[in-house]
């Protein structure tokens, strides 16, 4: 079987990414147990949420203090296998890259060490109140590190 550069993610790096598990419910799948593509993208948005969390910026230091939201400009998304019912998976979220106002998010659905699902989402920093383009929080900034 050939192998893809995602199979080959580094999950125990040194700097590794945020680290989600995740168990496969019955409502995640079809009828023959196979989760259904869209429900990646479920997975996906609770491992940014709760890796912004673990930064100590949750949805509610986002809007009150920081007065921004991050919002979803365009995503790519690559399905190598299928996760199935009951399946013990762990989703990924680690920044990529970072502008003024936007973030490339890199993200995988593993099950073990092998990568399910690969994608790198594109979320925008807005005003809470304006939805217009403002600069990510210099604290958040900082917590990322040098990416830009």
């Amino acid at each position: 079987m050939k192998t893809t550069e995602a199979d080959k993610f580094p999950v125990n790096s040194v700097n590794a990414p945020f680290l989600l598990p995740v168990r496969v419910y019955y409502q995640d799948t079809d009828a023959g147990g196979v989760v259904y593509h869209s429900t990646y993208l479920d997975y996906m948005e609770r491992a940014r949420y709760e890796w912004l969390r673990e930064m100590g910026f949750d949805i509610h230091s986002l809007i009150q203090v920081h007065k921004v939201i991050f919002m979803v400009r365009s995503l790519s998304i690559e399905y190598f296998k299928p996760a199935l019912l009951d399946d013990f998976l762990h989703v990924t979220a680690q920044a990529a890259e970072l502008g003024r106002s936007r973030m490339a998010i890199s993200q995988h659905v593993l099950r073990g060490a092998a990568t399910l699902v690969s994608a790198t989402v594109q979320v925008v920093c807005v005003g809470a109140d304006s939805l217009k383009p403002v600069s990510v929080p210099t604290p958040l900034r900082h917590k990322l590190g040098k990416l830009s």
